[in-house]
């Protein structure tokens, strides 16, 4: 009887986070004779559900502990959210594999039954998110709408909806997606116009870099399109030096061996928005997310975000 190697797998205990991190050790495990056990971990970000994201944020907010457990060995790899990531890895950490991307839209969610649009929606109307970046494009289209932060895994935001609190929220499509709940979607919102976070949609799985070419499984994983278009994507947070907490988007779009990178950076008022778009090659990604930062400088984008970065230091 052949003997099956173990895997410890780090993840949130968050039902997205593990429903994430079956799917990612189902195919470890269909590649070859490895058993993955999951192990959860609280973070800090999982810990302060009173406190707006933009007030409790910074580098690691959902990522620290399973850093630790990595670097320490208490777990073999961890799997996250990319757009959860920083974009810098602490020494020792690499990322190991980007999956084949799911849906990076957002979508529009409210009470069932009936149909709502972001434009149909009651003057008014009480919109919940914990992003900037969704605050300032839904006041960009909508200057009514109350925008309140809203915290909690995503069966709980859902259920603050159909309660009546919220007249609608505004997720990521994928974990709808992943969670079987596409139903509840009311609207998917056009990704021209409302550019999603840089990595939304796409799963991050790290490793210790000593690791990487060590575990063959790791190329299997690997959906080399998805990683080119979050690499640029990524790549415009970092020449920003953004961080993943302020109203900065991106989203890259692969074609053939191309790459088409949309950039946004907004003002939360929603009334101070700079857009950029280029293509490149897809074997080249982070030259075409510094083309795309270059332009949303030279547009005015650095100057929204250090009136931000100033307030928030105050």
């Amino acid at each position: 009887m052949t003997h099956r190697q173990g895997l410890r797998l780090g993840t949130r205990g968050s039902l997205l986070a593990r429903t994430q991190s079956h799917w990612v050790a189902d195919r470890i495990q269909d590649s070859g004779e490895l058993d993955v056990e999951l192990v959860t971990i609280r973070t800090k970000g999982d810990a302060l559900l009173d406190q707006p994201l933009s007030e409790i944020g910074g580098k690691g907010l959902f990522t620290k502990e399973l850093d630790r457990a990595l670097l320490d060995g208490s777990i073999d790899l961890a799997v996250h959210s990319l757009k959860d990531l920083p974009t810098e890895f602490p020494s020792g950490l690499s990322l190991g594999a980007v999956p084949e991307r799911e849906d990076p839209r957002d979508v529009l969610i409210g009470p069932q039954g009936g149909p709502l649009t972001l434009d149909t929606l009651p003057r008014g109307a009480r919109i919940g998110t914990s992003s900037l970046r969704r605050v300032a494009l839904a006041k960009a289209r909508r200057p009514d709408l109350v925008l309140d932060d809203i915290r909690g895994n995503l069966d709980t935001r859902i259920g603050k909806v159909d309660a009546g609190e919220y007249d609608a929220i505004v997720l990521a499509a994928a974990g709808i997606k992943r969670l079987g709940w596409a139903h509840r979607v009311s609207e998917e919102l056009d990704p021209g116009s409302w550019i999603p976070a840089p990595g939304q949609g796409a799963l991050a799985v790290v490793v210790r870099t000593e690791d990487l070419g060590r575990f063959g499984w790791l190329r299997s994983l690997d959906h080399l399109p998805s990683r080119a278009a979050t690499t640029a994507e990524r790549t415009v947070l970092r020449a920003l030096e953004a961080g993943c907490r302020l109203p900065v988007a991106a989203l890259g779009l692969p074609f053939g061996g191309g790459l088409r990178l949309r950039g946004l950076v907004a003002h939360p008022n929603g009334r101070r928005m700079v857009r950029a778009e280029a293509t490149g090659a897809q074997d080249d990604p982070a030259s075409l997310g510094d083309k795309v930062a270059e332009l949303l400088v030279k547009r005015g984008g650095d100057l929204i975000l250090a009136d931000l970065t100033e307030v928030s230091a105050e």
